[in-house]
């Protein structure tokens, strides 16, 4: 069995090369596809006649290499042109609501913004009556500052 193995190790290269390709249809990061192309680099090494030690060395030289060089390349064409978009709470910044609840001085109150009801503060600790239209400056947890606009 081991002969055999050997003897046709440009096989077991290109199914370790076929399921590293399939692996990383499933996570997507690029991370296996260094070690299916080393894989495919590898398959070549059998045919003129190297040994097995010869070929694992030039399958983890070429991990190596790929990992620390195509990957990286690959990655940043990859996400080429996209923006970094906030999301959640923090996309809300700079919009602005209408107080829901009156914000009492040096404390809390309840602000409409984006759909939702959420609790808010003042910078300064003023208050806010309610109705008054304000704008959301920044937040603590889930707890968001606001000023009268």
């Amino acid at each position: 069995m081991i002969d055999y193995i050997l003897s046709n190790a440009w096989q077991l290269w290109a199914v370790i090369c076929v399921l590293c390709l399939i692996l990383e249809l499933g996570s997507g990061d690029l991370f296996l596809l260094s070690f299916a192309i080393a894989a495919a680099v590898t398959a070549f090494m059998p045919l003129i006649g190297l040994d097995i030690y010869v070929q694992l060395l030039v399958f983890a030289i070429t991990s190596v290499l790929t990992l620390l060089l195509v990957r990286p390349s690959l990655l940043k064409k990859l996400h080429k042109g996209e923006d970094k978009r906030e999301s959640n709470v923090d996309a809300l910044c700079g919009k602005t609501g209408v107080v829901t609840e009156a914000i009492v001085k040096g404390g809390y109150g309840r602000v409409s913004l984006g759909g939702d009801d959420w609790k808010a503060c003042t910078p300064d600790g003023t208050a806010l009556e309610k109705g008054t239209k304000v704008k959301f400056v920044n937040r603590e947890s889930i707890i968001l500052t606001v000023e009268k606009i």
